[in-house]
């Protein structure tokens, strides 16, 4: 675990505030510091930014730099979060494994995302970063799994009805609900894909 610091910029009401304070002195310039947390946590994921109130993540300094009362009146520090940008995709690797991963959603009542795709399917392995972006947006309240049709019986691969690659399909209740087969542009299959999320959501 790393840590990094960054300096804080106040807009010109603030410096207004601050210098009220400390008249004939310049503006004290602050850091504080923030964390990046290892891609080991899930996957291998980014870190995005979000912005949280003063009062949540910065103590104030003592003696003449006690402004905490002037952090209080106005401004934000954006600070990182730990919500990936990207989530990989988890690999269902035997029939066995797939029942498993169908079994838990049913009993947690969740719906799942399951990309069937080929090594040698170039779209696929194009098409596969993108999913993990779009996995990001939804993580952690629903997961995207990937299915490699040559590493499994073709018993699971005609169960699920899959016959071209790329196929993406949403499960709910151990029941196939909705698919999208993604030979087109892969940005066209990511908006398709979270169209039938967002059916599934409001069905």
């Amino acid at each position: 675990m790393t840590s990094h610091s960054f300096n804080l910029r106040f807009s010109p009401s603030l410096k207004t505030s601050i210098n009220s304070n400390f008249p004939g002195k310049n503006s004290p310039c602050f850091s504080a510091p923030f964390l990046k947390i290892p891609s080991s946590s899930f996957g291998g994921f980014s870190l995005k930014r979000k912005t949280l109130g003063f009062d949540e993540k910065i103590n104030g300094f003592g003696g003449e730099f006690g402004i905490v009362s002037a952090w209080r009146e106005e401004g934000n520090l954006e600070e990182l979060d730990d919500a990936p940008l990207t989530v990989e995709l988890q690999q269902i690797c035997s029939e066995s494994q797939f029942d498993r991963v169908i079994a838990e959603a049913q009993q947690l009542e969740e719906s799942l995302i399951i990309l069937w795709m080929a090594s040698w399917c170039r779209k696929c392995i194009y098409l596969k970063p993108k999913l993990e972006k779009l996995a990001a947006d939804y993580y952690p309240r629903l997961r995207f799994y990937c299915v490699d049709v040559n590493t499994v019986p073709h018993n699971l691969v005609s169960h699920a009805g899959v016959t071209k690659m790329p196929t993406i399909q949403l499960w709910r209740d151990s029941k196939k609900q909705a698919e999208v087969i993604g030979g087109h542009k892969a940005y066209l299959v990511v908006n398709e894909v979270r169209q039938m999320i967002g059916n599934e959501c409001t069905s």
